[in-house]
């Protein structure tokens, strides 16, 4: 019998403020595109505030999509109501607003003077031909002339040897690991190097045990990891969710905590066809896909597995 070895202290939200977006890349494990739907409301939004405000533990919001600028006034209100209250607030965003630098200072002149409010964008060999999009280029030095914190985030790509910058415009470059979730999971795991399934012991990026942050969508799931949910919000108060996870009750968690995708294939008794695996976010994807049938308010949404109306 497995206990509690801390409780749960969420520091972040993340609002999937819309699965809209205006790309459509192949490493997304989110599936955002153009023809994705759903958007939060004004009314929602206050709403997952109020309740992350209660729990007293969370210190900051982090806005991101899809492409949450496609819905700008939403995210501009969503970002100063979570200043008024006290949150830090993060905007993600691939940047295909700032067309100059000119016009990237207008885009972000209200969200600047919400203060408190900080920009990681999106600049890698997904989102354009070369790691520096003209688009990151123009929002970075926007960003500097308004005084804002900004960041920029990398990911690695399979099929390439060119060297990511650790700098665009003086924005210090962050590069992450991809993982084969997702959209990845069906376009990007076919040419990618593999392991032995059995390798896959432990997941490298949660920690059930400790959750820190939770991603919710316009639908009111709340993600411990995206496409596993632990609750609805528009059901049950956000706050009461939160007070009342318990991964070892989970049958998703409890395994992934006991012994990573591994453990949640054997749980199971699953097939897998494939013996070797990306990393184990393709195994567990995979995994999570054929349990989907037996687990349908757990794992959700069906925009997370890639069933886009």
């Amino acid at each position: 019998m497995f206990q509690l070895v801390s409780l749960l202290k969420l520091k972040g939200v993340h609002f999937l403020l819309t699965y809209k977006c205006d790309l459509e890349c192949d490493h997304c494990f989110v599936w955002g595109s153009p023809k994705a739907k759903g958007v939060f409301t004004l009314e929602q939004i206050k709403n997952i505030l109020t309740e992350a405000k209660k729990l007293g533990t969370v210190d900051y919001v982090s806005i991101e999509g899809g492409e949450p600028f496609l819905y700008y006034p939403i995210m501009v209100k969503t970002a100063e109501e979570a200043v008024k209250l006290g949150f830090r607030v993060e905007i993600l965003s691939n940047c295909y607003w700032a067309t100059c630098p000119e016009d990237a200072v207008e885009w972000l002149l209200r969200i600047a003077e919400a203060k408190n409010v900080e920009l990681g964008l999106s600049s890698d060999l997904y989102h354009g031909e070369n790691w520096e999009t003209e688009e990151v280029k123009n929002a970075v030095k926007a960003a500097k002339v308004l005084n804002m914190k900004v960041d920029v985030m990398a990911v690695k790509h399979p099929n390439t040897e060119l060297p990511c910058p650790t700098e665009i415009e003086g924005a210090k470059v962050g590069l992450s690991e991809l993982m084969y979730r997702g959209r990845a999971f069906s376009k990007l795991t076919e040419k990618a190097s593999k392991k032995p399934w059995r390798e896959f012991t432990k997941c490298p990026y949660e920690d059930f045990t400790k959750q820190e942050r939770v991603h919710i969508d316009p639908l009111g799931y709340a993600h411990v990891c995206q496409g596993i949910s632990v609750g609805n919000a528009w059901q049950k108060p956000f706050s009461k969710i939160v007070e009342e996870y318990n991964p070892y009750e989970n049958p998703i968690l409890e395994p992934l905590i006991r012994g990573g995708p591994v453990a949640l294939v054997e749980k199971f008794g699953l097939p897998h066809d494939d013996e070797v695996y990306a990393d184990a976010c393709h195994l567990c994807y995979a995994t999570r896909c054929m349990l989907r049938n037996k687990y349908p308010d757990i794992l959700v949404p069906d925009q997370m597995y890639g069933e886009l109306e």
